[in-house]
This record gives C-alpha cells, structure tokens and sequence, in this order.
C-alpha cells in the first residue's frame, strides 16, 4: 500500500485526550492514537503533531469565569499542552515509536524548544514530532499553532482530528438533521462561521493552500485510511 501524502501534521483539541473522563487525560486515548499513528508510520509517513490543553485548562474561557488577566490565561493553557504532549510521547515510546515534544516556550529539562530545521530533520528521521505551548504567544490558538507549523515543515494536508465525522452545518450532538460536508473551500467556512477552526488558522491554510481534512479521529483506522488517500471526513481545499 502506497501512501498518498509524504508528510502530514494532525492537531488534536485537548478535548481530544478526555476519553469518557470530565477533566485531565485518559491514558486509554492517548493508547489509540500511538496505535493509529504508528499504523501511518509503518506506511513510511512523516507525522507531526499539535496538541490543544482544553481538557486542562482553558485560558480565553478561564479568563473570563475567573475575570484572570487574559494572557496570563493564555500562558497557562499553553503550559497544559506540554502535559498533553507528554502524555502522547509516553504512550508514543511504549509503542516503541521514536518521538520529540518541541515547544515554542523553552524547558530545557522536558523538551526541546522549536527550531524550524531541527524538526524538519526529526521528522526525515521518522521521529514523530509533538509540537507543544502553542505559538508561544497570547491570543493565538492551538488551531493557529497547527496551521502555522503547517506551512513553515511543508505538509502535504493538516489533519484536524475531532470526535465526529466531519464538518456539520450545525451541532450533530443537538441537531439531529445536521448536514455533513463532504467538501468545503475556505470560503465557505469563513462565510458559513462553521468555527471548525478560527478564521486565522483558516485564511492562513488558505493563502499558503494547505488543504485540510477533518475526521473522526476515534473510528479504528481513520488515519491509516485517510493517509491511503479514502475519502473521509470534510476536505477544505
């Protein structure tokens, strides 16, 4: 089997890392997706990886239920990321899958701060790359951090995993005739407000043209079948 992309980047929300629990990481899910990605590694794909910390901490939220200094709220969300991604690399390496967290705020003792070259070189390697702290900055999303770390390593598609099949026109947990979206443009989801991901990270996939596919990252072998080239999901192009 061929794969039809050389090198991907998936994002995956904090929310993602919940599993059936309220709050903080459920091992069992960080367990699936080392599985799902080691399945795309055996495939000879180059994957890199940005995590969210909203199962930790959510600093625009946070900011405002506890009327906290919004970029302090921010720093704080981006700190719950590195527990994220060191929760993916663990469960990364007992798959015996080579892995680098990389953050865009420096911890020399837990990760390796980003380097653009550094993690492109990684990735030649076959190493799995966890991108963690968002940008570094406040005010910018972890769904920003992922468009720009896709344009600056040169994937092939952003994978934005999430817990249903795709784009709806409206909640499928509350609107049972919401209509799934096989293909949308860029457009479309700026004008439709479809708040998949924020207008930022959107226009900047769509003025360096990064396509996107956004899939159901729990179902057994999304990925794998994804990278394979099935049509899965919403394609933004």
């Amino acid at each position: 089997m061929k794969a039809k992309y050389k090198r991907v980047l998936l994002k995956l929300s904090g929310e993602a890392f919940l599993g059936e629990r309220f709050h903080g990481i459920d091992t069992s899910v960080c367990a699936h997706l080392a599985m799902q990605i080691k399945e795309v590694i055996n495939l000879g794909v180059e994957i890199a990886v940005v995590v969210g910390g909203g199962n930790i901490f959510r600093g625009e939220a946070r900011s405002k239920e506890f009327d906290m200094e919004r970029t302090v709220a921010d720093y704080m969300g981006m700190l719950a990321t590195v527990l994220n991604g060191l929760a993916l690399q663990n469960a990364l390496e007992k798959n015996k899958i080579p892995s680098r967290v990389m953050t865009a705020i420096q911890m020399h003792q837990i990760a390796e701060p980003y380097i653009r070259r550094r993690a492109m070189r990684h990735l030649e390697k076959k190493r799995v790359v966890i991108f963690v702290a968002g940008t570094g900055n406040p005010y910018f999303t972890t769904d920003t951090t992922a468009a720009l770390r896709s344009v600056e390593i040169k994937v092939d598609v952003l994978l934005k995993g999430t817990k249903v099949d795709g784009v709806y026109s409206a909640d499928p947990m509350k609107e049972k005739r919401a209509e799934l979206f096989e293909k949308l443009t860029y457009m479309d989801v700026i004008k439709k407000q479809l708040r998949i991901m924020d207008s930022t990270a959107i226009t900047l996939c769509m003025e360096n043209k990064v396509p996107i596919n956004v899939f159901n990252f729990m179902k057994e072998g999304a990925l794998k079948k994804i990278v394979l080239g099935s049509k899965i999901g919403t394609r933004i192009s």
